[in-house]
């Protein structure tokens, strides 16, 4: 073969290789429709959290510590007493010691406070354990849905949300002049929009409400939130 002829072969070749991939232009999905459907469940609130605290001031933090120790112990001891997994919880919250300044900005003192935290189901027990508690004050009080009664209300939300999809679905597709539809893509979120604590005090202090009897208190609802969202295509 004539060397000029290979050479000239070869060149054409790499030049075929080396050349630009002619660009694939994806044609864009025809006849798909993107919904939402909402399910929402409003459900009693089933959850107490009663949030107990205490403060102290001194010259020595040290002092404060041990004060604050004291008071936190007596609680602790107490709310155990009644204490019953699901029904009465009890935990720790914050506990923290920290310096205050003068206006040299010197530490003139000490601060700390201490929190203890009741949760559960039994409304009544926690209420009257934290009116016995005598060493901490009343800090706060919220009130939420419990693992099993949120799990129960998300599964009757969420099979409403579908059904309301496939229904909104169906709809849309025969107002399109189309038959039915087939899913394309499908997004399940759950939500739950906030809640204001509910607190029914009478005209007194946070002092007074720790006297020995149950703490006054009044849950609310809540509303779950199921939310399917997603593509289908016409047909």
């Amino acid at each position: 073969m004539n060397p000029r002829h290979l050479l000239a072969g070869c060149a054409l070749a790499a030049a075929a290789m080396t050349a630009p991939a002619q660009t694939i232009t994806a044609t864009p999905p025809q006849n798909v429709l993107q919904l939402q459907a909402e399910g929402r469940v409003e459900v009693q609130q089933d959850l107490l959290t009663m949030t107990l605290s205490t403060a102290r001031d001194g010259q020595d933090p040290g002092v404060v510590q041990t004060q604050l120790k004291t008071a936190l112990d007596a609680a602790l001891a107490e709310a155990k007493k009644a204490a019953q997994p699901g029904q009465l919880d009890v935990r720790t919250g914050n506990f923290a010691i920290y310096p205050r300044h003068n206006r040299e900005g010197r530490i003139s003192g000490w601060t700390g406070t201490a929190e203890l935290i009741l949760e559960g189901r039994d409304l009544a027990r926690i209420t009257q354990t934290a009116g016995r508690i005598t060493t901490m004050t009343l800090g706060g009080v919220s009130f939420g849905l419990s693992r099993e009664q949120r799990a129960r209300v998300e599964t009757e939300a969420q099979a409403m949300a579908i059904e309301r999809f496939k229904a909104k679905a169906q709809e849309l597709a025969r107002g399109f002049g189309f038959a039915g539809y087939t899913l394309r893509e499908v997004a399940v979120n759950t939500n739950e929009p906030g809640f204001a604590p509910r607190m029914r005090m009478m005209a007194q202090d946070a002092k007074a409400a720790s006297m020995e009897s149950a703490v006054p208190v009044e849950p609310g609802k809540a509303s779950v939130v199921v939310i399917v969202s997603g593509s289908v295509q016409l047909r």
